[in-house]
């Protein structure tokens, strides 16, 4: 399988991603190790307080992860994640999560996530995730 092709056949497994596709998130890889996550926050996304939910913050930081951490084409799975909570957002809101490869070893991995709001440049959050990398493939390395 050439290059491209194995890529094109990674994209299109962490693009079946059921609850990013119900929140309306997309998905892109930027390369090997970093990815991005765009979603709008609808007032179905909020809290109490009026802003986002945390948990959506979180799952939109998660899925730039799950998508960086898989995009080599081994499984890999969250091992750990730490999250800080720094400005709120709101309905109509754009956010925008960057997952960064900052290690990747045999069987760990590290990432930095940023997420911020795409119109205003805010950063919403941060967060370091850790994933354990099975002996398991999307695309066999070869």
């Amino acid at each position: 399988m050439d290059e491209k092709t194995r890529e094109k056949t990674i994209a299109d497994h962490i693009q079946k991603d059921a609850f990013a596709n119900h929140l309306g998130a997309r998905v892109e890889i930027v390369k090997p190790g970093h990815s991005r996550v765009f979603l709008t926050v609808n007032e179905n996304m909020t809290n109490f307080h009026g802003t986002t939910h945390g948990g959506v913050i979180f799952a939109v930081g998660d899925m730039a992860f799950a998508a960086a951490c898989n995009s080599h084409g081994r499984v890999a799975v969250a091992l750990n994640v730490s999250i800080a909570y720094l400005k709120p957002s709101y309905a109509g809101d754009r956010l925008m999560a960057e997952a960064k490869e900052v290690y990747n070893g045999r069987r760990t991995s590290l990432y930095d996530i940023s997420i911020y709001n795409e119109a205003t440049g805010d950063l919403i959050a941060r967060s370091q995730d850790q994933a354990y990398r099975m002996n398991q493939w999307i695309v066999p390395e070869q």
